[in-house]
């Protein structure tokens, strides 16, 4: 590909107030109108200051800048270009919404976190988000770090981070994320909590679980709920947490001598091949493995505790691959092991398959972390909360407007909806009527049709 003009052949102006370069926030916003985004926040968040005044459009002006790709306070001014006060009314400067989030304190913090779980609930009940739920749901809990700079960062601290492989400290601030899902379904958040950096992964963890399984509940989780968690999850006070839910349980057990000794005493003849459906990377060994044999013995866990369980412990073991010498072939296998607690009634082989799929949550750090919380913008610790639940509800609300582009099981009912909304359109009028026009030959054009007539109204044909 090349220009096909010279370089002073084009003039370039900045002067066309009808164009706007995130045309998808018009149905994305429509849909968060239907099931009533700001009322709910307005019905939660108690104000008590000026700036926090009106804080169902405030919070629905940020969710529609992180929508749009706002990763600042500073980005949510994209909500002031071109023509998109035509398309808008309520549109804030980024100061006030930046006053908006430091007007939050703690308990303002935990009542936006209440409206975010009513708007999941809400959404699920409109838009088909989560299919087969009445069946099986699956609640996924892991934290993260995301590293902040500056002496000014309110509970910033030094917590482990994961960098190219090497286990390194770093200093920010450490969320800790539910979410829910199904075998049908792509991930949701149903909770979030906001903890300084050098917080340790399962604080808070077992309160965030009974949060999260209620909230599934809410969104019509009628049948079987199963929590997963790695190692730093694997205690007893998430375990209770699940059973007095009424949920099961698999998590990740710490290697140490009592669970060695129980994986030594599993018959050899018990080990049942399994292969997986993709290569499993080994973060041991950084290699990828494609296959292993699984195995179970009864286990009975947190015994000094309250909180002591008997259930099944599944080993899964990979073979040492390592290439030996000519000549210094090995004398015996060496395996190394992994291992997890669950009270769930599948098989063995099901019952590893199915505790791998909490890697699913990774994708949704990833799209959390290229977008809204790329950065965690404020200086104040509650503003930076408030923040991270309001990044949770626009990850929800894209994630439902995928849901209405297509059919269940289409490829925007699982990806980021972002390439339906970062599409630009030119704002024209036609009897009192706006009309948006967008790129000819675009390849999701129908996919977009869909999701504006399915929130909006079929366009009328000018």
């Amino acid at each position: 590909m090349r220009l096909s003009h010279g370089p002073r052949e084009v003039l370039v102006r900045f002067d066309e107030p009808n164009l706007v370069s995130c045309a998808g926030l018009v149905p994305v916003m429509r849909l968060a109108e239907q099931v009533g985004l700001a009322g709910l926040v307005d019905g939660r968040v108690r104000p008590e200051l000026p700036a926090g005044a009106r804080p169902g459009g405030k919070a629905a002006a940020v969710v529609a800048g992180m929508v749009a790709g706002a990763d600042s306070i500073d980005d949510l001014d994209l909500l002031r270009h071109g023509g998109m006060k035509a398309l808008f009314d309520g549109v804030y400067a980024p100061s006030t919404l930046g006053s908006f989030l430091r007007f939050f304190t703690w308990g303002h913090g935990l009542q936006l976190e209440a409206a975010s779980r009513d708007l999941l609930t809400a959404l699920a009940e409109r838009v088909p988000l989560l299919p087969g739920a009445a069946q099986q749901v699956f609640v996924d809990v892991d934290s993260l770090l995301r590293r902040v700079y500056g002496h000014a960062k309110q509970g910033a601290g030094f917590g482990h981070a994961k960098v190219g492989g090497y286990k390194v400290k770093l200093r920010g601030l450490s969320p800790l994320i539910a979410t829910i899902s199904t075998p049908a379904a792509a991930p949701v958040i149903a909770a979030t909590r906001l903890r300084a950096g050098n917080a340790a992964s399962a604080r808070a963890a077992a309160s965030l679980v009974r949060q999260a399984i209620t909230t599934a509940r809410a969104c019509g989780a009628d049948g079987n709920i199963l929590v997963r968690g790695d190692s730093s999850f694997g205690s007893g006070a998430v375990v209770s947490a699940c059973r007095k839910a009424g949920a099961n349980f698999s998590v990740t057990m710490q290697s140490n001598s009592k669970v060695a000794a129980a994986i030594a005493g599993i018959d050899e003849t018990a080990w049942r091949p399994v292969r997986y459906p993709g290569a499993v990377l080994d973060e041991t060994t950084g290699q990828w493995i494609s296959d292993a044999e699984v195995a179970e013995t009864a286990y009975t866990a947190f015994e000094t505790t309250q909180h002591k369980v008997t259930a099944r412990l599944v080993v899964r073991r990979v073979r040492e691959k390592n290439p030996a010498p000519a000549g210094q072939e090995e004398l015996f296998p060496i395996w190394r092991h992994h291992q997890f607690l669950t009270d769930d009634d599948s098989s063995t082989v099901e019952a590893d398959l199915t505790h791998r799929a909490h890697a699913i949550q990774e994708q949704v750090f990833a799209d959390l972390i290229d977008g809204p919380l790329a950065h965690l913008p404020s200086g104040r610790f509650a503003a930076n909360a408030a923040w991270l639940t309001l990044a949770a509800m626009a990850h929800n609300l894209t994630r439902a407007a995928g849901c209405r582009a297509g059919t269940t099981g289409s490829v925007h009912a699982k990806a980021r909806a972002a390439t339906l909304i970062n599409i630009p359109a030119r704002i024209a009028r036609h009897a009192r009527r706006l009309i948006l026009h967008l790129p000819t030959g675009w390849r999701w054009r129908h996919d977009w049709q869909r999701l504006f007539t399915n929130t909006v109204s079929p366009p009328a044909t000018i």
